[in-house]
């Protein structure tokens, strides 16, 4: 399979919403405000690329308030953020592309913008959320993990040599404009426990994708969290439960016979 960091941590997370997710295609469903947090995200990860790229934004920056809010944060961090572009990089470049073959799998990672010098290789993200009030989770997301490692795979650079910002214009204070950021330095021995957890998880991936594809054995279920009964899966997973707080049974249906004749 063809995996992003996205499709890993879904994979660790929850594997059967990966099955449902990406082997059987179905769509879990957006609330509006996700969606329209989506669309927003995407459309300035665009704008940063024209940027990048040198073509118009002019149209991206005057269509949306925030779009423009955050662009002219950017515009005043630039310096800060782009510190390494004035040691004449030996590539600077944005949405840059990268595979790599692991485990029988195809491992893709897509850096926003990707700044390498003789000495560094920087790794830039942008999001359009707040600074997390704590790093931890953000350093265990795979993004975090795999982004580092697959330029150290299929690079001269050392693990030490590479780290990875992510930079959130998205601010928690109405009074704060100034983009905050989060770096994450990388190593060797950090460089050995990825490889480990990556080759064990996507070696349970490979034999839970031959059960799937031979006997039709579903990839395995987590244990029961609130946070099923917000997933769009929750009913056929058997995890949705009623107003009561009771487990509903999916396997039962009401007789026609009780059911009420509605008058028209």
């Amino acid at each position: 399979m063809r995996l992003s960091q996205g499709q890993l941590n879904l994979l660790e997370t929850c594997p059967r919403k990966f099955q449902h997710t990406y082997l059987e295609q179905l769509a879990s469903p957006t609330t509006p405000d996700q969606q329209e947090r989506l669309i927003l995200g995407s459309r300035f990860h665009l704008l940063m690329q024209q940027r990048e790229m040198g073509l118009p934004i002019e149209p991206f920056i005057q269509e949306d308030d925030q779009l423009r809010q955050w662009f002219t944060a950017f515009v005043g961090a630039a310096p800060k953020i782009l510190s390494l572009s004035e040691a004449s990089p030996a590539l600077r470049q944005s949405e840059h592309q990268r595979t790599l073959e692991f485990e029988g799998h195809l491992i893709t990672v897509v850096y926003d913008l990707l700044i390498l010098t003789e000495q560094q290789a920087q790794i830039l993200d942008w999001k359009t959320y707040p600074k997390p009030q704590k790093s931890g989770r953000l350093a265990e997301n795979w993004q975090t993990r795999l982004y580092p490692f697959v330029m150290a795979e299929t690079s001269h650079y050392q693990p030490e040599q590479i780290s990875i910002t992510y930079w959130f214009f998205q601010s928690r204070d109405a009074d704060q404009t100034e983009p905050q950021s989060l770096r994450f330095a990388y190593d060797s021995a950090q460089h050995r426990k990825i490889r480990h957890d990556l080759t064990r998880l996507l070696q349970q991936l490979t034999g839970w994708l031959d059960l799937y594809k031979t006997t039709g054995e579903p990839f395995p279920q987590i244990p029961q969290t609130p946070t099923c009964d917000d997933c769009g899966f929750a009913l056929r997973c058997q995890r949705a439960v009623d107003s009561t707080g009771g487990a509903i049974d999916t396997t039962k249906f009401p007789d026609l016979a009780d059911i009420k004749e509605i008058p028209l």
